[in-house]
Protein backbone atom coordinates (compact mmCIF):
# COMPACT_ATOMS: atom_id res chain seq x y z
CA UNK A 1 0.00 0.00 0.00
CA UNK A 2 1.13 3.59 0.54
CA UNK A 3 2.96 5.50 -2.18
CA UNK A 4 3.47 2.32 -4.21
CA UNK A 5 -0.28 2.12 -4.96
CA UNK A 6 -0.73 4.26 -8.08
CA UNK A 7 -4.51 4.33 -7.54
CA UNK A 8 -4.00 6.73 -4.63
CA UNK A 9 -2.93 9.44 -7.06
CA UNK A 10 -6.44 9.46 -8.60
CA UNK A 11 -8.65 8.06 -5.81
CA UNK A 12 -8.52 9.27 -2.20
CA UNK A 13 -10.94 8.69 0.66
CA UNK A 14 -11.57 10.12 4.11
CA UNK A 15 -14.21 10.25 6.83
CA UNK A 16 -16.50 13.24 6.46
CA UNK A 17 -17.33 15.83 9.09
CA UNK A 18 -20.95 16.49 10.10
CA UNK A 19 -21.05 20.02 8.64
CA UNK A 20 -23.93 21.30 6.48
CA UNK A 21 -21.59 23.53 4.47
CA UNK A 22 -21.54 23.39 0.66
CA UNK A 23 -21.62 19.71 -0.38
CA UNK A 24 -18.86 20.39 -2.93
CA UNK A 25 -16.28 21.15 -0.22
CA UNK A 26 -13.98 18.33 0.96
CA UNK A 27 -15.61 18.03 4.42
CA UNK A 28 -12.50 16.70 6.15
CA UNK A 29 -12.75 15.87 9.85
CA UNK A 30 -10.37 17.68 12.22
CA UNK A 31 -7.88 16.03 12.43
CA UNK A 32 -8.21 14.46 8.99
CA UNK A 33 -9.04 10.72 8.96
CA UNK A 34 -8.02 9.15 5.66
CA UNK A 35 -9.39 5.77 4.57
CA UNK A 36 -7.27 3.26 2.64
CA UNK A 37 -8.35 1.72 -0.65
CA UNK A 38 -8.11 -1.65 1.14
CA UNK A 39 -10.71 -0.44 3.65
CA UNK A 40 -12.96 0.62 0.74
CA UNK A 41 -12.52 -2.85 -0.78
CA UNK A 42 -13.79 -4.34 2.51
CA UNK A 43 -16.99 -2.35 1.86
CA UNK A 44 -17.15 -3.77 -1.67
CA UNK A 45 -15.87 -0.60 -3.37
CA UNK A 46 -13.17 -1.66 -5.83
CA UNK A 47 -10.98 0.60 -7.94
CA UNK A 48 -8.41 0.90 -10.68
CA UNK A 49 -6.11 3.54 -12.09
CA UNK A 50 -6.35 3.63 -15.88
CA UNK A 51 -5.01 5.75 -18.75
CA UNK A 52 -7.82 8.27 -19.26
CA UNK A 53 -6.08 9.79 -22.30
CA UNK A 54 -6.18 6.43 -24.08
CA UNK A 55 -9.51 4.88 -22.98
CA UNK A 56 -10.47 3.97 -26.56
CA UNK A 57 -7.46 1.63 -26.93
CA UNK A 58 -6.70 0.76 -23.30
CA UNK A 59 -6.04 -2.99 -23.05
CA UNK A 60 -6.46 -2.95 -19.26
CA UNK A 61 -9.93 -1.38 -19.59
CA UNK A 62 -10.87 -3.95 -22.26
CA UNK A 63 -9.73 -6.76 -19.96
CA UNK A 64 -11.76 -5.39 -17.00
CA UNK A 65 -14.85 -5.04 -19.20
CA UNK A 66 -14.50 -8.60 -20.50
CA UNK A 67 -13.81 -10.14 -17.07
CA UNK A 68 -16.71 -8.32 -15.39
CA UNK A 69 -19.18 -8.48 -18.28
CA UNK A 70 -19.51 -4.72 -18.79
CA UNK A 71 -21.10 -4.78 -22.24
CA UNK A 72 -22.80 -1.35 -22.11
CA UNK A 73 -20.85 1.92 -22.16
CA UNK A 74 -21.71 5.60 -22.44
CA UNK A 75 -20.49 8.94 -21.11
CA UNK A 76 -22.04 11.42 -18.73
CA UNK A 77 -20.80 14.99 -18.38
CA UNK A 78 -21.88 16.70 -15.19
CA UNK A 79 -21.51 20.48 -15.18
CA UNK A 80 -23.93 23.41 -15.36
CA UNK A 81 -23.34 23.93 -19.10
CA UNK A 82 -23.75 20.32 -20.27
CA UNK A 83 -26.34 18.63 -18.04
CA UNK A 84 -30.01 19.49 -18.65
CA UNK A 85 -31.86 20.32 -15.39
CA UNK A 86 -28.46 20.58 -13.70
CA UNK A 87 -29.62 21.90 -10.29
CA UNK A 88 -32.36 19.25 -9.96
CA UNK A 89 -30.04 16.42 -11.09
CA UNK A 90 -27.26 17.44 -8.69
CA UNK A 91 -29.79 17.49 -5.86
CA UNK A 92 -31.03 14.00 -6.84
CA UNK A 93 -27.48 12.61 -7.13
CA UNK A 94 -26.79 13.81 -3.56
CA UNK A 95 -29.85 12.08 -2.08
CA UNK A 96 -28.69 8.95 -0.25
CA UNK A 97 -29.72 5.95 -2.35
CA UNK A 98 -28.81 2.49 -3.57
CA UNK A 99 -29.07 0.62 -6.85
CA UNK A 100 -29.93 -3.02 -7.48
CA UNK A 101 -26.88 -3.31 -9.77
CA UNK A 102 -23.27 -2.15 -9.56
CA UNK A 103 -22.54 1.51 -10.25
CA UNK A 104 -19.39 1.70 -12.38
CA UNK A 105 -17.81 5.10 -13.04
CA UNK A 106 -14.55 5.81 -14.84
CA UNK A 107 -13.47 9.45 -14.59
CA UNK A 108 -11.95 10.46 -17.94
CA UNK A 109 -11.88 14.21 -17.13
CA UNK A 110 -12.51 16.40 -14.10
CA UNK A 111 -13.32 14.98 -10.66
CA UNK A 112 -16.10 14.35 -8.18
CA UNK A 113 -17.07 12.86 -4.83
CA UNK A 114 -18.78 9.52 -4.28
CA UNK A 115 -19.86 9.23 -0.64
CA UNK A 116 -20.41 5.74 0.80
CA UNK A 117 -21.45 4.42 4.22
CA UNK A 118 -19.01 2.38 6.32
CA UNK A 119 -19.81 -0.57 8.63
CA UNK A 120 -21.01 1.86 11.31
CA UNK A 121 -23.10 3.99 8.95
CA UNK A 122 -20.55 6.84 8.87
CA UNK A 123 -19.93 8.72 5.61
CA UNK A 124 -16.68 8.12 3.73
CA UNK A 125 -15.99 10.62 0.94
CA UNK A 126 -14.26 9.06 -2.09
CA UNK A 127 -12.62 11.64 -4.37
CA UNK A 128 -12.27 10.27 -7.90
CA UNK A 129 -10.07 12.19 -10.33
CA UNK A 130 -9.09 11.72 -13.97
CA UNK A 131 -7.91 8.14 -14.47
CA UNK A 132 -9.77 6.70 -11.48
CA UNK A 133 -12.39 4.00 -11.94
CA UNK A 134 -14.57 2.74 -9.11
CA UNK A 135 -17.27 0.14 -8.72
CA UNK A 136 -19.91 0.66 -6.04
CA UNK A 137 -21.53 -2.71 -5.28
CA UNK A 138 -25.27 -3.27 -5.64
CA UNK A 139 -27.04 -2.44 -2.39
CA UNK A 140 -24.53 0.06 -0.91
CA UNK A 141 -26.02 3.35 0.25
CA UNK A 142 -24.21 6.19 -1.48
CA UNK A 143 -24.52 9.62 -3.08
CA UNK A 144 -22.59 11.76 -5.58
CA UNK A 145 -21.63 15.40 -5.88
CA UNK A 146 -19.19 17.47 -7.85
CA UNK A 147 -16.25 19.10 -6.09
CA UNK A 148 -15.59 22.85 -6.32
CA UNK A 149 -14.27 22.51 -9.90
CA UNK A 150 -17.89 21.76 -10.96
CA UNK A 151 -16.98 19.29 -13.71
CA UNK A 152 -16.69 15.57 -14.31
CA UNK A 153 -16.84 13.49 -17.46
CA UNK A 154 -17.39 9.87 -16.56
CA UNK A 155 -17.66 6.68 -18.55
CA UNK A 156 -20.62 4.67 -17.30
CA UNK A 157 -20.36 0.89 -17.65
CA UNK A 158 -23.06 -1.69 -17.12
CA UNK A 159 -23.75 -5.41 -17.50
CA UNK A 160 -26.46 -5.68 -20.19
CA UNK A 161 -29.05 -2.94 -20.63
CA UNK A 162 -28.49 -0.07 -18.20
CA UNK A 163 -30.87 0.46 -15.30
CA UNK A 164 -30.13 3.68 -13.43
CA UNK A 165 -33.05 3.52 -10.95
CA UNK A 166 -32.12 5.01 -7.55
CA UNK A 167 -33.89 3.72 -4.43
CA UNK A 168 -33.65 6.44 -1.80
CA UNK A 169 -32.94 5.35 1.76
CA UNK A 170 -34.56 3.46 3.42
CA UNK A 171 -34.85 0.47 1.08
CA UNK A 172 -33.45 -2.20 3.37
CA UNK A 173 -36.07 -4.74 2.22
CA UNK A 174 -34.63 -5.00 -1.31
CA UNK A 175 -32.75 -8.26 -2.07
CA UNK A 176 -29.73 -6.25 -3.30
CA UNK A 177 -29.48 -4.50 0.10
CA UNK A 178 -29.85 -7.76 2.03
CA UNK A 179 -27.13 -9.39 -0.11
CA UNK A 180 -24.85 -6.38 0.40
CA UNK A 181 -25.29 -6.59 4.18
CA UNK A 182 -24.63 -10.33 4.15
CA UNK A 183 -21.56 -10.06 1.90
CA UNK A 184 -19.88 -6.95 3.29
CA UNK A 185 -21.31 -5.77 6.61
CA UNK A 186 -22.18 -8.77 8.79
CA UNK A 187 -18.63 -10.11 8.98
CA UNK A 188 -17.51 -6.86 10.56
CA UNK A 189 -20.14 -6.80 13.29
CA UNK A 190 -21.81 -4.12 11.20
CA UNK A 191 -23.60 -2.33 14.05
CA UNK A 192 -26.43 -0.03 12.97
CA UNK A 193 -26.29 -0.95 9.30
CA UNK A 194 -27.07 -4.59 10.07
CA UNK A 195 -29.69 -3.79 12.73
CA UNK A 196 -31.51 -1.41 10.36
CA UNK A 197 -32.24 -4.28 7.98
CA UNK A 198 -33.21 -6.85 10.62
Amino acid sequence: MGASDKREEVIQAWYMDESDEDQRLPHYREPKEFVSLDKLAELGVISWRLDADNYENDEELKKIREERGYSYMDFCEVCPEKLPNYEEKIKNFFEEHLHTDEEIRYCVAGSGYFDVRDHNDKWIRVWVKKGGMIVLPAGIYHRFTLDTDNYIKAMRLFVGDPVWTPFNRPHDHLPARKEYIQNFLQNEGGGQAVDAAA
